[in-house]
């Protein structure tokens, strides 16, 4: 990237999110209010001079919507902003070996949060001035560690469920009826009758083979403490029944969120779970939304994904003021969310991308995000990666046949407490 007032410097090793996809997979959407927070970072006059922002979007140049968003704080604050971009996937080891030159503001993935803030590289909302308290809550908390915030969301991302609509036509299928799981295998099941195929998904054996079973595993009651519980096995169940019934293709195995939304894109599936930053292509194939169905009826939490901006621990501490005025017009805008295909982190915020109507804002995803949860929720922080690593292995276990739904998450939940002592 060639440098300008955003200045990006040169593209480096730094902070990507190998669960981006699943996470932060942007199109062109999303943050929050205009009205800036009124904390310490927001009273304090910007200090001037350079300030350093990684993120992890080396496909944004500086022309992008993106890079413009960053312009545009950079000329409010009268400073100029100096943004690398990489793509490396392990953003603790680029932060931890930077640890002498860290940037003021890191972008991370929301569950390495807690990881990069058990190392001892993040400072907290308390030593470096953020106002958090426009954040929506339930986005917020993926930061939160002991009662403490290391970050705060750019804007948010989640799933939804897919469907086709002349294919479910065709099957005789309305959508309405879909209400639970049962009445959604019904549905799946009446697709694939009428010579169509039923549902895709990721259930490949990485975080993003999580991230898609996590709204199955909330919307059965299920708790990621308990990996073996009898409500996390009826929802490894129906994933498993769907397959041995050839209701999902075997390729869920390996799929990922972009394979999976390459096999629902050729119109011959019924319903496809996915994310929010597909919303632009469903739109452009004539494909609908709904949010995930609980077991029982409702809507189920799906996950959320987006990055956070964090700020880490600076030799010189004066410079978290102006850092935290960076983030807060990053966050707090209508530019940097909607920049990036997320949904605003600010009630306010995503009020008015409902009432814009943008593609992976709109008023369905915002209500979606709304009743999202994040991965690290009920304060798991960075317990989190080495269960997720457990319940993705069981997963794979399962949906191949190596073992039943039962044992491969009883595994699972004895690895998992071994790993966590």
């Amino acid at each position: 990237m060639s440098n300008t007032s955003t200045k990006a410097a040169v593209a480096f090793a730094t902070a990507a999110i190998a669960a981006g996809a699943l996470a932060g997979c942007s199109s062109d959407t999303a943050p929050g209010s205009s009205d800036a927070p009124t904390g310490a970072g927001t009273d304090a006059p910007a200090a001037g001079g350079t300030f350093t922002l990684w993120d992890p979007y080396p496909d944004r140049d500086d022309q992008s919507t993106w890079a413009q968003a960053i312009d545009a704080c950079a000329d409010e604050l009268g400073i100029t902003i100096e943004r690398n971009s990489g793509n490396t996937g392990d953003t603790v080891k680029d932060l931890t070996t930077a640890a002498s030159n860290l940037p003021d503001i890191a972008m991370v993935d929301n569950p390495k949060v807690s990881t990069l803030a058990d190392a001892g590289l993040l400072t907290t909302a308390a030593e470096n001035g953020l106002d958090t308290s426009s954040i929506q809550e339930n986005i917020l908390t993926a930061g939160e560690i002991d009662g403490e915030v290391y970050g705060v969301p750019v804007g948010a991302n989640t799933l939804g469920l897919y469907y086709n609509p002349t294919v479910l036509e065709e099957a005789g299928v309305d959508i309405a009826s879909v209400t639970d799981w049962e009445s959604l295998t019904a549905a799946i099941q009446q697709v694939v009758d009428a010579g169509h195929k039923g549902i895709t998904f990721s259930a490949v054996g990485t975080e993003e083979g999580s991230f898609q079973f996590l709204p199955w595993f909330w919307g059965a009651d299920a708790d990621l403490t308990a990996l073996d519980s009898e409500q996390s096995v009826a929802a490894l169940t129906l994933w498993t029944d769907w397959v041995a019934d050839g209701l999902a293709p075997q390729s869920v195995l390996t799929n990922t969120q972009g394979t999976s939304w390459d096999e629902f894109l050729t119109g011959d599936f019924g319903f496809a779970e996915n994310g929010s930053w597909f919303q632009g292509a469903a739109d452009e194939n004539g494909y609908e939304v709904i949010q995930i169905p609980a077991m029982d009826g409702g809507a189920a939490p799906a996950p959320t994904g987006g990055e956070f901006m964090t700020l880490p621990i600076q030799e010189d501490e004066s410079r978290y003021a102006t850092s935290a005025q960076i983030v807060e017009c990053l966050a707090n805008g209508d530019s940097g969310a909607t920049a990036l295909g997320y949904v605003a982190p600010t009630a306010e915020g995503a009020s008015a991308q409902a009432a814009a109507d943008t593609a992976g804002a709109n008023e369905f995803w915002v209500q979606a995000v709304a009743d999202a949860k994040p991965r690290t929720a009920d304060n798991l922080g960075i317990k989190y990666p080495i269960i997720s690593e457990q319940l993705y292995t069981a997963i794979q276990v399962a949906l191949s046949g190596g073992s039943s739904p039962e044992d491969a998450l009883a595994t699972a939940q004895l690895e998992a407490a071994s790993k966590l002592g």
